[in-house]
Parts: structure tokens; sequence; C-alpha cells
């Protein structure tokens, strides 16, 4: 199984682009369209590309046991016909976030935080999937992909709005937002 991938932003591919927004930080370059794909494979993306990102796809971690087997029981796959709508949100987070020890993150992740219990609540509507970056040079910790359909997207917006005010997030330095549609 392939588990980089990369996500190539140009003139056309599979995803079109409605938007590219800095939370903070700086914002990635203006792009038309965004293809997903695995690193080793041909995108479909025309032109110069304005950027690429890649990824790893790696095991749920900070998770505990019973937390992932309840995210894989209500978790649909990607690239169901209906999830006509994406957001590629690349995160990074301040070295502050890195100096805590590995028990410092999870506490904060996922017993104050809540964010497996928050994106429970938005399954199966919102499919995602989490690629890890910090390890492998890119200028992003991590790429966050999700999927839904036209008629989720307010819970979508919920959902975001949500993880954003978490003590987790005083710790990202930089988030960009992409919007698409297909």
């Amino acid at each position: 199984m392939q588990n980089k991938f990369a996500f190539v932003a140009g003139d056309a591919g599979s995803w079109q682009v409605r938007s590219i927004e800095a939370v903070i930080g700086e914002a990635l370059d203006p792009a038309r369209a965004v293809d997903v794909v695995a690193a080793d494979a041909q995108p479909t993306v025309s032109g110069p590309s304005a950027w690429v990102l890649h990824g790893l796809m790696s095991n749920v971690r900070y998770a505990t046991r019973p937390e992932v087997t309840a995210l894989r029981a209500v978790s649909e796959p990607l690239g169901r016909p209906q999830a006509r709508c994406a957001a590629l949100i690349p995160i990074r987070k301040n070295a502050a976030w890195w100096a805590l020890a590995q028990d410092a993150r999870r506490a904060i992740f996922e017993e104050t935080s809540h964010p497996t219990a928050i994106g429970l609540e938005y399954l199966p509507a919102v499919a995602r999937q989490l690629f890890h970056c910090r390890d492998i040079a890119e200028p992003f910790d991590f790429l966050t992909w999700f999927e839904y359909a036209p008629e989720d997207a307010a819970g979508f917006e919920t959902l975001v709005a949500r993880l954003r005010a978490t003590k987790e997030w005083a710790y990202v330095e930089r988030e960009v937002d992409i919007r698409l549609e297909r």
C-alpha cells in the first residue's frame, strides 16, 4: 500500500480551488486546481505547479484503542461520489509544541482539546485523512484533508471552528485553509 501522497496545485486538476486563505502565517501561492495523488503517480494538474505538498498516511497517534475503534466504526472512505466539496488545511505547530513530551502533547490533544471526540460528531458526513509531513522536510507538520457533500458544508464549518477553538490550536504557527470542489 502506498502511503506517501502529493497535493499538486496548478491550472487544472481533479479538484477546483474555491479559495486559499491564510488563517495564521503566510498563505500558499494562488492556484486554480489541486490534484491528490500517490507520490509516484502522475498528477492530472496541467501547467506549471504553483506548489506541491507531500504527506504520509500513518497510524492514528494520540488516540486510545477505544477512540480508534470508534473512528473506524463510523468513518466513510474518501472519494465518495456525493462528496463534491473538500478542504485541505496544512498546519505547522510551533517549537513549544514539539518541545513538550509525548504524554504532555497527548494530554493537550485529547484530554483537554478532544479533537477525536469532536470529529466523531461529524462522521460519517465528513470523511477525513491526516497526513504527517514533519519528518519529510515539508513546510508543514500536517496536511488535513476533508471531503463532504454540499449539504454537509455548514456542519463542516462548525467542526473546523470548534477545532480552532481548542487549546491545541494555540500551538499552531501556520495554517492555510484551501477549499475545493469537483
